[in-house]
């Protein structure tokens, strides 16, 4: 079994944002912690995340059901904690992007802050992932993410496409307190 400790290593080491899969990684020592609800498409409960400060960045612990199963989806940050289903989560804004750079691990000038690795989506239609975001910090300063939302979208994250990785339709939204 692979520790935290080894994570907050290659995640320092590569000042990148990385997932790990959920039997992967020890519990790791906080010293902030959130949660966020996720509301579906509809307006449905569709699960939960836990949040927490760990020395390689905020580790999110996510569990959402009512996804299309077995396919990959993008995950990210997103801009504004309002998290309106009728608006097809639109309310919500862009990727969050503090540091003003283009989308995508792929670009230049990339990624945003908000950018995380795609997750894949189980055959019961339930994401359960572990994702380590070392750009971010579990507060409300200028790279805080509390009173953010996180974001799953219907499609992967291409991690070109500008200004949002041709992600497509907004499927789960949950507001970080």
């Amino acid at each position: 079994m692979k520790t935290i400790a080894t994570f907050a290593a290659i995640a320092l080491a590569s000042s990148a944002t990385f997932a790990v899969a959920a039997d992967q990684v020890a519990p790791a020592t906080t010293t902030g912690t959130g949660t966020a609800k996720f509301v579906g498409a509809k307006g449905e409960d569709a699960g939960k995340a836990d949040l927490s400060t760990t020395p390689a960045g905020v580790l999110i612990n996510v569990e959402i059901k009512g996804l299309p199963a077995s396919q990959w989806v993008a995950f990210h940050v997103h801009e504004t904690g309002t998290c309106d289903a009728a608006s097809h989560h639109e309310s919500a804004g862009g990727h969050f992007n503090p540091d003003g750079k283009e989308h995508g691990y792929e670009a230049a000038n990339g990624p945003h802050a908000g950018d995380m690795p795609n997750q894949y989506v189980g055959a019961d239609g339930v994401l359960r992932a572990q994702v380590i975001n070392d750009a971010v910090t579990l507060d409300k300063g200028e790279a805080g993410i509390v009173g953010r939302a996180l974001m799953v979208h219907a499609k992967p994250d291409d991690y070109k496409t500008q200004p949002s990785g041709a992600a497509g339709d907004r499927l789960a939204c949950g507001v970080i307190e």
